[in-house]
């Protein structure tokens, strides 16, 4: 079964149920939301009596709430620990995200690798994998390695780089990978033949490993290092390369997440991103349409 949907909200009032209620009203069957703002430290306490309500709700329109991710916020970053405050920073909350994760009953969460901040890829990786090592284990939530576009000194543009942070770390079974379509193809690797990099990346690092795919469209030729996303089939990856891997068969089972931007910075075009993807038939109209409709 096709398992999509995109990224939601997570407010305050509503937290879980929230979400859930506006993922469903884009008609997806899985989501992905960040526990508090991705850019800074305020975070609410986890109620759970709305979490209660949204597991019933799941229950009764029957979506695999094992398969809901979480995303860590875009602050934390294990690979520079020349400012040893500010790496334990980043560990500690880290810590705290896969601890309120475990209190919402989700299983995966998805990290940045980090930034290296010219100290170098080597030390880098060894940064995370220490970060890493500190956290997993203390609850049972698997952190998802994010494939990057390789802008800056970020980790993780190349699978080599992933699978040396996985070598390092000691609790194989917490840690896993999230494909990112636009990061991969900004990074370099031509995904027009997915079947050919399932295969790459199996020998590399394992596919049992992908548990999420960002199935996002770039505005970016390949190999540009620029992380820009475009909305489902309008932009150089294209529209049929994005369908063949949203419905690989390999990774069928997997959540495909969509983190496309909204049209004109004002509407959400996840609800006819899903029903275009569902129905494997490109709209060119599809953006004057979300306008017209709002």
């Amino acid at each position: 079964m096709l398992l999509i949907g995109s990224h939601v909200g997570f407010k305050k009032d509503t937290q879980l149920l929230g979400s859930l209620k506006e993922a469903l009203g884009y008609g997806a069957n899985t989501f992905m939301f960040y526990t508090g703002a991705p850019q800074n430290t305020n975070r609410y306490p986890i109620d759970n009596d709305l979490t209660l309500e949204a597991l019933q709700l799941m229950k009764e329109v029957d979506l695999d709430y094992s398969k809901v991710i979480v995303h860590a916020p875009y602050i934390i970053n294990l690979a520079n620990a020349n400012d040893e405050d500010k790496f334990n920073f980043s560990v500690n909350f880290l810590t705290d995200e896969v601890k309120r994760c475990s209190l919402l009953g989700i299983k995966y969460l998805v990290l940045h690798p980090g930034s290296h901040v010219g100290i170098g890829t080597y030390n880098g990786i060894m940064n995370i994998a220490r970060g890493l090592n500190m956290i997993l284990g203390k609850y049972d939530v698997v952190i998802l390695l994010e494939t990057m576009a390789g802008k800056g000194t970020e980790i993780g543009s190349k699978l080599e780089e992933i699978q040396a942070i996985i070598d390092k770390v000691d609790d194989k079974d917490h840690i896993g990978v999230c494909l990112d379509t636009c990061h991969l193809s900004d990074a370099g690797y031509d995904i027009s033949d997915f079947d050919y990099f399932l295969e790459q990346f199996d020998k590399i690092i394992g596919v049992e490993k992908i548990h999420c795919v960002h199935v996002n469209d770039s505005k970016n030729e390949r190999g540009a290092h620029k992380d820009r996303h475009e909305n489902f089939g309008f932009g150089k990856i294209g529209f049929d390369t994005l369908i063949k891997i949203v419905y690989n068969e390999r990774l069928m089972n997997v959540p495909k997440i969509l983190e496309t931007p909204y049209v004109n910075k004002e509407f959400a075009p996840y609800k006819y991103e899903i029903d275009m993807i569902r129905k494997k038939c490109f709209d060119d109209e599809l953006i004057s349409k979300i306008v017209d409709n709002k």
